[in-house]
């Protein structure tokens, strides 16, 4: 399954990556709805970084490993689940210029898992729990760039 988030936010490529390179970025980028605890975060976003955390789905707590595998600065960073709830997991986050700013996209190739009824499930189970959390980490992304500018971001 493909599951692609993307928006355009006013600021250069070189701002909004910077942001995601700040030390704080990961925790800002958690949403408030979600149950998550942070056991390791990033040091960086370049290869061999690894990110560990647990959160909850349903009544239980899933420890969720990730390691970056990807780093081009200004361009984009990718990691891959190395344990967690999906069989697998890949995500890349893009950065491109746009003629309104930077045009910030998280292409996410993922596998359900439960086999054959997540599959099923995954259009009503997952895209929009995804949809949902990627609209509050571009917001998120987009405040917190504007505000870095000295800017209002409301």
């Amino acid at each position: 399954m493909e599951f692609v988030y993307e928006s355009v936010i006013p600021a250069t490529v070189e701002e909004v990556f910077a942001f995601h390179e700040r030390p704080d970025a990961f925790e800002l980028l958690q949403p408030p709805w979600e149950r998550v605890e942070i056991l390791q975060p990033p040091t960086s976003l370049e290869v061999g970084t690894r990110v560990e955390l647990k959160t909850r789905v349903g009544p239980f707590w899933i420890d969720i490993v990730a390691e970056h595998v990807a780093y081009e600065n200004n361009s984009h960073f990718e990691d891959v689940m190395v344990k967690g709830p999906f069989r697998s997991w890949h995500h890349r986050h893009q950065f491109f210029e746009d003629p309104d700013g930077c045009r910030l996209r998280d292409a996410i190739e993922l596998t359900p898992p439960l086999g054959w009824l997540g599959r099923l499930t995954a259009p009503i189970a997952i895209r929009p729990k995804l949809r949902k959390m990627f609209a509050y980490r571009h917001e998120v992304t987009r405040r917190e760039v504007l505000r870095a500018r000295g800017e209002n971001a409301d």
